[in-house]
Formats: structure tokens, C-alpha cells, sequence
């Protein structure tokens, strides 16, 4: 067992002595409880009737039944506003609005009247808005279940992209809040997890083991920190309350081979629960490649989830989350990457000889546990106390090729393994309660990050550090000294005439005799942070004041208080919501091969190795004054618009850099960013069995140079702003959804997503005038007339960016002629500014306008039963087939093209 895996033994049997020590109890910090009584109009109870608790935003339904003292309970309830509605055999339906801000229970009466007393139960426009300063889009499990979703293998990703506003869509599951790269947190069911959940990175939680999802853009509350633009609560299925065992078993197969199978079962009582799941996915498309054919794209997932909850007294509960996820994938490969042609023998002498040494064959695996045991007390009626702790281990494990030449490639000088794992582990604790007007809540969290990273890294391209070079100054092969070079009718290549060659990195050339250097680097990093918050009603008003201490011990040290304001105003008559908000957070840097990037550029072995463009200093914690004013606007009860307009600033921004065709990615600071844009979300909760959602934004990601810290990147080095790879002028999704009226009616499904492109910087471009644009090293002329060079790019380079000159295309194996002239040069992928305009900041190249298409159908109960169903659900994604890009050659995060149609059938038995 590796001394990490045996800490998180130690951690996790620790925390549960603690827990134990306190007594073993449950609830989560981010759901609430609503129970209450049924009376007659007299006040005696009304056994049997019926309950049912809905939001008509979120989609979250559920309907239960008073025992026999006429009470009922609805736990693990989202954070939101609720409708209840109770019925009666004899007495008229009535409803109550209950509002669950916090994890307090709320209690309530409902008093039947007689049947023809009532008046119509109805949704007004004031009932579809949220009186909160903070903006917030709710989705629950009954509406995500009939979205296309883009990717099997990380379905949440893919959730808060279509339908949270300001998000980004990038390759991997990856995705960008706010303007920001992946400077997002998950708190699933109140733990918190900043680090990366792109597939390339970490395992997700099952999308099947979700409830409901609710995203917050940015300027949170106090109690949220670490990675702010855009936050994601996540409340998992629960077993409570189901007496009797229910579940579903759900089978699918699709394009690419892609084949999956899952089971659930949610079982308990009323003061226990348990629910469990587990599904596996098969594919010969798991990441998005660099090419639009697939091939080298397989991998395969398992999930395991389990939620426990177990209620002791009526004060007291405990809650267990325990999920396991392994993966492996291949890293796709270009054309490039096949028949790969390198050194096979003589690499020290004056002409060593070449030839194939097969196909690029890098692959990976990634297996994730995390355990999140929680404990809470109620404190009276209007107090309570949460007590928990959580450790979670990625461990990343990166193969190069069975042979390590063939790793060559034109992005690519370096062969690389890697054995990194990432250990959180922490306590945390939070004491609320309900004063008059006041909803306080007051909460401390400990954690501490284990990073380890080893790193066998070697040169295995033969001209990359050569002694020796011809009359051109061109990089010979061969050689291991500069004073062979005369011999053989070179010249020297030595520092002392001018030279390139680093003798340093002779012994680390595998082209040349040499052996893998191997770099372990750790660090502990150790976070504490303490806030105190507090909501206050007063008529209309609502104030959301808090602060928040952070302090960060890492390879860098940094503390920050952090005051957050929130006020929103409500005009009742009109169903108007008015609100400002103001946050200061610490931002922390990514965890992901922080030591790497961090040290690395200080080393004489691994500066050229990794490409160190910026700074050598640590990469360190920045922060970030941010800013939203906004409304939300009620239209009867049928359609609810809101919206947001953000200014960001961040002092020491964030990004990562990508070595060469593999996964692994750096760390990088950059000295400010500033971040301004607009996010509008509606909503068609249900019209005549329609319902919709529409989220659209506009995001400006504008950097500026220096890079400070970390290893990669080349963009930026001019000194003038630029705008960075996930700055994105406009995104829209629209969902569309029917409902076919009957008991075995089907639904139907549509979305529309419209992307107006990522910037591109590495796009051939003309300019030679103006000093903020990237262009200038590849414009030149012909004939006189401006023209661009091509010849730094491969034929399938070419042919990835969709390149034609004067109408001949570019093939995977066919060049363009070059130079081309810069009016002839054009691309069916990405927009390329005219000649003369290209600016990196005010006219950036970028990634062409898409619209994708996704559609599904299906039939919930397809034979009609009451107690066992079978499902059908056929879905497919690009349902055009579009041909078009996430991004080209981007030091950020390489080439990827969107995911080619992709047709499923999911057939399922549910019980």
C-alpha cells in the first residue's frame, strides 16, 4: 500500500472515531427537511391524505401520505422554494408556499377545508421568482433524466453546461464558469471539492446518484470559497422514507461501440435509508481527439455509489457518502502519431539511422474513492448543528508508449510517465439558527491536501538538443559533443560560438544514449477557513452579509479576509426581483501538478523539458474583487427571465498549459485578468404539457502578461492583454420539452446550443503591423502581396483547422503550398481575421460559430404498469453530424473537434 493510500486509512478511521465519539448520526448542510400536519377545519387529523411538494423551476416533485397522526415529512430537500399541496377524500385541496433556506426543518399545518370551500390552487407570477441576491439556476433529476446529454463518462459536466448560464463549453468534460478555467466548486451535499472533475483529471460522481443540481455564478456567500466563478450544490438520492424497495436496472448501446449498464435501489424506513448504485461504460470514443475520425479513443468507467442515512432520535442523525470510480482511457491520437519515424540505431554517432517505430500509444487511469461521513444535531426548533469530515484520493497513473520513441510528434519532443495522486482530507462543522428575522449561520473548515507527483521525463527528439548543426544553422542528428562536429563537416552547436546545445540535458536524450530523468516532487497543503453569514428579512428586502478568513499554507502562504454583500429588493404586484452583490475571495491555485510547475522552472534539467515561457517563482493564490447587479422577472405561471451583468478582477489569474499530446497539464499564473459579461436564464415551467429552459451569456476573458509562475504557455509573451482560450463573445442553449398527455404518453426532448467559438491564438494569420497580434511570425509575401507561411504546420495540422489556400484543401498527408497568400487562405473550422486586422485582444482569432442539435425520445412506462415499468429512451447528439472545433493547437489545451453524431437506445426496467 503506498504510504498516501495508508494516510487516508489513518485520516478516515480518525474521523470516524471523532464522529463516533460525538454519537453516529445524519443530514446534509445543503438540504433541508419540510414536515408538518394535515387537520380538518376544526384542527383534529386527517390520516391519508395526500401530500405533494413540487417546485415548478427545478422540476422537483414528490407526493407522501399523513400516517395516522396525520403527519408526513419530505427530507433531503434542494435548498429552494417549495408549493405543497395536501388533498383529502371530503375535504377541498390546499396549498402553502414553504421556503428552505437552510438545513433548519421547517414545520408546518395544513388545514383542510370542506370540499367546495376552496379557492383554485394557482401559480402567480411572484411564486416563480427567488428573492435571493444571489442568482441561481436549480435543475432536479426529473428534468436532467430527458436531456441529451453530450458525454456518458461525464454527465454532470455536461448537465451544467447546457443548463447553467455563462458556462463555456470545452473538450473533456471540461468547462469554463464565468470566464475563468475550471475555477469551479462541487459541493456534494455540502463537501466541498475544488479540485478538477474533467474526465482527464478526476472521476465524477454518477450523474444516476444525483437529485438535484443548483448553480451559482459566482459572488457567492461566505460560506463558499476556494474556487468561486461558478459553484455547483449537488443534493444526492436518498433511501429515506422508501418502505418499499424501489429501483431500476438500465442497459444502453450506442455509436462508437459505446455500450453501458447501470443498477439503483433506493430501500429504508422512516428513520433510516439506504441508496446504492453502480454502472460501467464501455467506448471507442471516451475523450474528444484531435481528429473528427475516431480512432485511439477507447476507455471504459466504473462507478460505485452508496448514501446511508440513519436517524437516531429526532435530534439527532448521521449521513455516509461513499463513492469509488475507476477509469482508463487511451489519449487520441492525429495522423501524425501513426507510423511514427525516429531514431532505431546510431544515435551517438555522426548518421544515426531512422525508421518506423510504430504508432503513438499513450494511455491512462484514474481511480477516485471518497468518503464523507456527516453528522448533525437539532438544536430546539430553530438551531442546528452540523459536524463532518471527507477524504477523497485521485490517483492518476499516465503510460507513454510501449516504445518510448514513438511518443515523437510535432507538439511533442519529450517522452513522460506519470504517477501523481492527490489526497484531501478535512473537518469541517456549522452551526445555524433561525432568530426572528435573522437566519445566521456560522461555520469553520479544516482540510489538507497531500500532493505527490512522479515524473520519469526524457528528450526523444533527435534534433531537439543537438551539438552539432549544418551550414544553415538546421539541427543535426547524432552526436554528443560539439567537438565531433568538424569531423564530420558540421559545425558547432556549443553556447561558447552562440549555440543552443545544453549539455545538462545530454544525459536525459534517449536519441542519443541517454536515460529518463526522474523528478518526485511533493507538498502538503493545508487550508483553514472561518465565516460567518447572515440573511435578514425586512419587508421586501433581503441582506445576505458575511465574511469569510482564509488561510492557505502551501508552497505559497497567503491569507485573506473576505467581506460578501448580497441585497435584493421584491416588488410582490409585479413578481420583480432587484439585486446587487459584491464577494472578495481568495482564489487558490489548481492542485493538478502544482509542485511540477512550480519547481520545475526553477531546474536546469526540466525548464526546456516543459516548455517554461514565464516566470520560475511558485505558482501562488491570487484574488478577486467581483461584482454582479441583476433582476428576475415573473410573468404569471408560465414564464420567469432573469439575468446578471458581472465584472471580475482577479489579481494572479489562472490558467493550465498541456505538454505536448498527452494529458498532463501545468499549472500557470498570470498577473491580472479582468473578466466583464452578462448571463440571462428563462423558463417555460409548463404550458399545455410544454416546458423550456433558455440560458445565454457573454463572457470577455481578457489576461495580461507577465506570466509569473508555471511551466508552458507561449501566448501572452508580446506584453499586451490578449484574450485567453475560453473567452467566448456568446453561448446560448434552448431546451425545448413535450410531454404526450395520457398515462403511457411519450415525451420528447430537444436542445439547441449555439457556441460563437473559444479564442484560437495558434490560427496562420497576416499582420505585421500591429505589435499585439500573434501573427507576425508567420506573414511574409508573395509576389509583393501579403502572404502567411505555413510551412510550421503539418499537413494534418492543415487539414485539422479545415485550411484551404486559393480553394485547394489541406489533407491529412497533402500540404498546402506555401506561403499563401493571406486573401486565399481560408477555413471551413476557424475564423481567420482579414489580413492586417488580427489583434490578440480587440479581434483574436477564434474557432467558427456552431449550432449543435441534440434530440431523445422516449416512453417512461411503455406497457403501462403500475407497479413494474420499462423504459425506452433513444437519443442522439450532433444530430446534423456538425463538423467543428473546441479549439486548434491551443497551448492551454491542444486540438479537439466536438463529438461526431452519436445515436443510443437505453432500455430500462424500473420497480
Amino acid at each position: 500500500m503506498h504510504s498516501s493510500s495508508r494516510r487516508a486509512v489513518y485520516i478516515l478511521v480518525f474521523l470516524f472515531s471523532i464522529l463516533a465519539s460525538v454519537s453516529t448520526l445524519l443530514a446534509q448542510s445543503n438540504s433541508g427537511i419540510v414536515s408538518g400536519t394535515v387537520t380538518d377545519p376544526i384542527g383534529a387529523v386527517i390520516p391519508g391524505a395526500v401530500v405533494s411538494i413540487s417546485n415548478p423551476i427545478s422540476g422537483y416533485s414528490r407526493s407522501a401520505s399523513t400516517d395516522s397522526a396525520g403527519h408526513f415529512q419530505f427530507t433531503n430537500l434542494p435548498l429552494n422554494s417549495y408549493h405543497l399541496t395536501a388533498t383529502a377524500n371530503g375535504f377541498a385541496s390546499v396549498a402553502q408556499d414553504a421556503h428552505i433556506t437552510s438545513s433548519i426543518p421547517v414545520t408546518m399545518t395544513i388545514a383542510l377545508k370542506v370540499e367546495g370551500s376552496s379557492t383554485t390552487v394557482t401559480v402567480e407570477a411572484e411564486d416563480l421568482v427567488s428573492n435571493d441576491p444571489l442568482a441561481h439556476t436549480n435543475v432536479d433529476r426529473n428534468l436532467f433524466n430527458r436531456l441529451p446529454l453530450e458525454s456518458q463518462s461525464s454527465s454532470l459536466s455536461s448537465l451544467v453546461t447546457l443548463a447553467s448560464p455563462g458556462v463555456a463549453a470545452d473538450s473533456n468534460g471540461l468547462f469554463h464558469g464565468l470566464g475563468d478555467h475550471a475555477s469551479n466548486s462541487f459541493s456534494i451535499d455540502g463537501q466541498p471539492i475544488t479540485d478538477q472533475q474533467s474526465k482527464v483529471f478526476s472521476n465524477q460522481i454518477p450523474s444516476n446518484a444525483i437529485q438535484s443540481i443548483e448553480a451559482i455564478p459566482g459572488a457567492p456567500t461566505a460560506e463558499y470559497g476556494g474556487k468561486t466563478s461558478l459553484i455547483i450544490n449537488v443534493t444526492t438520492r436518498s433511501g429515506q422514507g422508501s418502505t418499499t424497495p424501489h429501483g431500476s436496472v438500465t442497459s444502453s448501446y450506442g455509436s462508437f461501440g459505446s455500450a453501458t449498464g447501470g443498477f439503483d435501489l433506493s430501500y429504508g424506513g422512516t428513520n433510516w435509508g439506504n441508496f446504492f448504485e453502480v454502472d460501467g461504460l464501455n467506448t471507442g470514443r471516451f475523450l474528444d481527439g484531435p481528429e473528427y475520425a475516431v480512432f485511439h479513443d477507447k476507455g471504459n468507467e466504473l462507478n460505485f455509489f452508496d448514501r446511508v442515512d440513519r436517524s437516531f432520535t429526532p435530534k439527532d442523525s448521521i449521513h455516509l457518502n461513499f463513492n469509488y470510480t475507476r477509469s482508463w482511457f487511451q489519449t487520441p491520437n492525429t495522423f501524425d502519431n501513426l507510423n511514427v519515424q525516429n531514431v532505431i540505431s546510431g544515435g551517438s554517432t555522426s548518421s544515426p539511422v531512422f525508421g518506423s517505430v510504430g504508432n503513438t500509444d499513450q494511455r491512462a487511469k484514474i481511480q477516485t474513492f471518497d468518503i464523507a461521513p456527516l453528522y448533525t444535531h437539532l438544536i430546539g426548533s430553530n438551531a442546528i448543528f452540523n459536524f463532518g469530515g471527507f477524504v477523497r484520493r485521485d490517483g492518476f497513473d499516465y503510460y507513454p508508449s510501449n516504445n518510448p520513441f514513438a511518443d515523437l510528434g510535432p507538439i511533442q519532443s519529450q517522452t513522460i510517465s506519470q504517477n501523481r495522486s492527490l489526497l484531501n482530507a478535512g473537518v469541517r462543522s456549522d452551526y445555524s439558527v433561525q432568530y426572528g428575522r435573522n437566519n445566521i449561520k456560522i461555520g469553520a473548515l479544516y482540510q489538507q491536501t497531500f500532493l505527490r507527483e512522479r515524473d520519469p521525463i526524457a528528450v526523444i527528439n533527435s534534433t531537439f538538443n543537438s551539438p552539432c548543426v549544418d551550414g544553415s544553422g538546421n539541427p543535426l542528428p547524432g552526436f554528443t559533443d560539439p567537438g565531433q562536429c568538424a569531423a564530420a563537416g558540421a559545425f558547432s552547436n556549443a553556447p561558447s560560438v552562440g549555440g543552443t546545445f545544453n549539455p545538462v540535458l545530454l544525459p536525459f536524450d534517449l536519441t542519443r544514449g541517454g536515460t529518463s530523468f526522474n523528478y518526485f516532487g511533493h507538498t502538503d497543503i493545508k487550508e483553514l477557513a472561518l465565516y460567518v453569514q447572515d440573511q435578514i428579512k425586512a419587508g421586501n428586502w433581503l441582506f445576505n452579509v458575511g465574511i469569510r478568513g482564509d488561510l492557505y499554507n502551501g508552497l505559497a502562504v497567503a491569507r485573506q479576509a473576505e467581506p460578501r454583500l448580497g441585497i435584493s429588493y421584491s416588488v410582490k404586484q409585479t413578481g420583480t426581483v432587484l439585486r446587487v452583490s459584491y464577494a472578495r475571495t481568495l482564489e487558490s491555485p489548481f492542485n493538478e501538478n502544482l509542485v511540477l510547475s512550480s519547481q520545475g522552472c526553477a531546474s536546469d534539467i526540466l525548464a526546456p523539458l516543459l516548455n517554461c515561457q514565464g516566470g520560475s517563482n511558485v505558482v501562488t493564490p491570487g484574488y478577486r474583487n467581483e461584482f454582479h447587479a441583476g433582476f428576475q422577472q415573473g410573468f404569471g405561471k408560465n414564464f420567469v427571465v432573469g439575468g446578471d451583468y458581472i465584472w471580475k478582477y482577479t489579481h494572479s489569474a489562472f490558467d493550465f498549459s498541456i505538454l505536448g499530446n498527452t494529458p498532463i497539464f501545468f499549472p500557470i499564473d498570470w498577473h491580472n485578468s479582468k473578466i466583464p459579461g452578462f448571463v440571462i436564464h428563462a423558463d417555460l415551467p409548463n404550458y399545455h404539457n410544454f416546458s423550456a429552459f433558455v440560458s445565454m451569456s457573454s463572457v470577455a476573458a481578457r489576461f495580461f502578461p507577465p506570466q509569473s509562475a508555471g511551466a508552458g504557455a507561449t501566448v501572452g509573451q508580446s506584453g499586451y492583454p490578449f484574450r485567453i482560450d475560453h473567452d467566448e463573445k456568446f453561448n446560448q442553449t434552448t431546451h425545448v420539452q413535450y410531454q404526450v398527455p395520457g398515462k403511457r404518453g411519450p415525451w420528447v426532448g430537444f436542445n439547441w446550443r449555439y457556441d460563437s467559438g473559444l479564442n484560437a491564438a495558434s490560427t496562420p494569420c497576416y499582420n505585421i503591423t500591429d505589435p499585439n497580434s500573434h501573427c507576425a511570425s508567420v506573414s511574409t509575401t508573395l509576389n509583393g502581396q501579403p502572404a502567411i507561411d505555413l510551412s510550421g504546420f503539418t499537413a494534418d495540422q492543415e487539414f485539422e483547422a479545415g485550411l484551404s489556400c486559393n480553394g485547394v484543401k489541406a489533407t491529412p498527408t497533402t500540404p498546402l503550398p506555401t506561403p499563401c497568400l493571406a486573401t486565399q487562405l481560408t477555413s471551413s473550422l476557424l475564423s481567420i481575421p482579414a489580413p492586417g486586422t488580427e489583434n490578440d485582444d480587440k479581434n483574436p482569432s477564434r474557432v467558427k460559430p456552431r449550432s449543435l442539435f441534440d434530440a431523445s425520445i422516449g416512453e417512461d412506462n411503455l406497457f403501462g404498469g403500475d407497479k413494474h415499468r420499462v423504459s425506452l429512451r433513444l437519443t442522439a447528439v450532433n444530430l446534423a453530424n456538425k463538423v467543428a472545433l473546441y479549439n486548434f493547437l491551443s497551448t492551454f489545451s491542444g486540438t479537439h473537434y466536438v463529438t461526431p453524431r452519436a445515436l443510443t437506445a437505453e432500455v430500462g426496467f424500473h420497480f
